[in-house]
C-alpha cells in the first residue's frame, strides 16, 4: 500500500510556520533537506521509509510553503528552528536524515545542543569544509571534500547564486549536483523548488554555510550514524570516509558514478538509497 502524503504546519515561534510533508506512523525521522530545497524533493523517501515509520520532510524558513520571515537565513538559526519543531511536535529519540546543508544543520544541532532526543543520524553527502582555509594542502582540501579553493571563489559563487532569478537560470548553478543523465525537465522542476526560497536569502544562506567547518563536531558525535557518499558528487568520497572514521562505529557507503552516484542519489538510485536507510534505522 503507498503511504498518504500529509501536508501540515508547525509553529516555532516569531510567527513563522514551517510546512512540512509528513506520512506513516511510529518512530519518528526527520528529512532536512539539501540548500534552497523543499520536502517534496524527498518523495521517494517519504514513500518508501514511512512503511515502518513516521515520515517528516521540512521546508526550512523561507523555503517552500514555510514563512518568509526577513533575517535568520544561517545555518545556526535552522538549527534552532529543528530544536523548536522537536520541542513543539514533543519529539524523543528522533531519527534525523541531513542530506548536503541538511547534514551542517545537524551538525549545527549537536552544536548547540547536543544530542538530546536524537536517535540515529543519517548525513549524506556533506563536506566537512565547503571552502578550504588558506594554509591547507592539497591532500587536505580533498580528505575535508573541499568545493571551493579560497575565499575568492565563495565570493564568486555568492553573486552566481545571486544573479540566477528565475528557475531558467538557476538550472546552470545546480547542474553539477546531477548526472549529465537527468532529463532536463526533472531538473528545471528541482530548480523551481530551489527557486521558492527568494535568491538573497538563498545566497546569504550559502555564503554562511560555505565559511563553515565542522571537523571539531563531527568528532564529538556519539550516535549510531550513517554516512552516504558518491563518486561522482561534488564533494569528494574521501571527505566521507574521513567523517564516518570519526564517529565511533559509523557506517558509510559511497554510491558508484554507474549506479546514480551524483550528490543527489537518494533521488537518482531511490532503491538502493531508501534499503540503505531502512536497514539501517531498523
Amino acid at each position: 500500500m503507498t503511504a498518504q502524503l500529509v501536508d501540515r504546519r508547525v509553529g516555532i515561534g516569531d510567527g513563522i510556520q514551517l510546512h512540512y510533508v509528513e506520512a506513516g506512523e511510529g518512530r519518528p525521522l526527520i528529512i532536512i533537506p539539501s540548500w534552497s530545497l523543499t520536502g517534496a524533493a524527498y518523495g521517494h523517501q517519504l514513500r518508501a521509509l514511512s512503511s515502518t515509520r513516521r515520515v517528516m520532510a521540512f521546508d526550512m524558513r523561507g523555503h517552500g510553503d514555510s514563512t518568509t520571515p526577513a533575517g535568520g537565513y544561517r545555518v545556526s538559526r535552522l538549527a534552532a528552528d529543528l530544536r523548536a519543531v522537536i520541542e513543539r511536535l514533543e519529539l524523543d529519540q528522533v531519527d534525523l536524515m541531513g542530506h548536503s546543508i541538511g547534514s551542517s544543520i545537524i551538525w549545527s544541532y549537536i552544536d548547540l545542543f547536543g544530542e538530546d532526543r536524537l536517535g540515529r543520524l543519517v548525513f549524506v553527502d556533506q563536506a566537512p569544509s565547503v571552502t578550504a582555509k588558506a594554509d591547507w594542502s592539497a591532500e587536505e582540501r580533498v580528505t575535508y571534500g573541499c568545493l571551493l579553493p579560497d575565499l575568492d571563489a565563495l565570493a564568486e559563487f555568492y553573486l552566481q547564486v545571486l544573479a540566477a532569478e528565475t528557475p531558467e537560470a538557476t538550472v546552470p548553478v545546480i547542474a553539477r549536483l546531477f548526472s549529465p543523465s537527468l532529463s532536463a525537465e526533472e531538473l528545471l522542476w528541482f530548480a523551481r523548488e530551489i527557486c521558492k526560497l527568494p535568491r538573497r536569502h538563498a545566497a546569504d544562506l550559502l555564503h554562511d554555510h560555505c565559511g563553515l567547518d565542522w571537523r571539531d563536531v563531527i568528532q564529538r558525535v556519539r550516535r549510531p550514524t550513517l554516512v552516504v557518499g558518491a563518486e561522482a558528487s561534488i564533494f569528494s568520497a574521501e571527505s566521507q570516509e574521513w567523517i564516518a572514521a570519526q564517529i565511533p562505529g559509523a557506517e558509510v557507503e559511497i554510491f558508484k558514478a554507474g549506479e546514480g552516484g551524483s550528490h543527489f542519489m537518494c533521488y537518482e538510485n531511490p532503491a538502493k538509497f531508501n534499503a540503505l536507510v531502512e536497514a539501517f534505522l531498523a
